[in-house]
């Protein structure tokens, strides 16, 4: 009922599991898919995964009760743009779609940090060597937007990363961008478990 009284949003579909959400998100091509993790069948992890791997414009927004869900992480990694509680409020939950909906990331970077420390023990063990080693996404980087990365890693916000480098916000936007672009990471959540997975920074690592 609430996002079908928002005049920006129009609801296009539902669907009771995660076989369903599947087909449904290849049909009806929605900008966003509100997806619960826990349900009969396939739940929605797999449903996200398959969703993400399909390559449509769909990005996926995960309804969650975080502090409960110990499947958190691996939504992420399936390639979910984004949590919000179950319990969010009305206007919190017609702002995730919309920065969604923009290309954005719903979780602000610290609270992305955080909830990846959280859930630091599904994290793979880094590669061997210096960070980021021979990695060919780290190889397609400049040294700036490598700092830039591995910034990003740290779970510091655009303001952040221009004061600690010396930049101003607009440009440290235009090379977050082309991070993004370069490791085909959806989102900044994306690109911070990239940073994980090249070993550029650790759980509980300072910052």
């Amino acid at each position: 009922m609430l996002l079908e009284a928002a005049p920006e949003t129009e609801v296009l579909g539902e669907a009771a599991h995660g076989a369903e959400a599947v087909r449904a998100a290849a049909e009806l091509r929605p900008d966003v898919v509100l997806m619960d993790i826990r349900m009969p069948g396939m739940d929605g992890i797999e449903a996200t995964r398959r969703i993400v791997a399909a390559g449509g414009r769909s990005r996926i927004l995960v309804m969650t009760t975080f502090d409960l869900d110990e499947y958190a992480y691996a939504a992420l990694r399936a390639g979910a743009s984004g949590f919000l509680l179950k319990d969010a409020h009305p206007e919190e939950l017609l702002a995730g779609i919309r920065a969604v909906a923009g290309g954005d990331a719903v979780i602000a970077p610290t609270l992305t940090r955080r909830l990846l420390d959280t859930y630091a023990q599904h994290l793979p063990a880094g590669p061997p060597g210096p960070p980021g080693g021979d990695d060919p996404r780290w190889l397609s980087l400049t040294d700036r937007e490598r700092e830039i990365l591995v910034a990003i890693g740290h779970g510091w916000t655009n303001g952040e990363i221009a004061e600690r480098l010396v930049l101003s916000e607009s440009t440290v936007k235009t090379h977050v961008g082309r991070v993004l672009s370069k490791l085909g990471a959806r989102d900044r959540i994306q690109a911070v478990i990239i940073a994980y997975d090249l070993g550029l920074t650790q759980p509980n690592s300072p910052s």
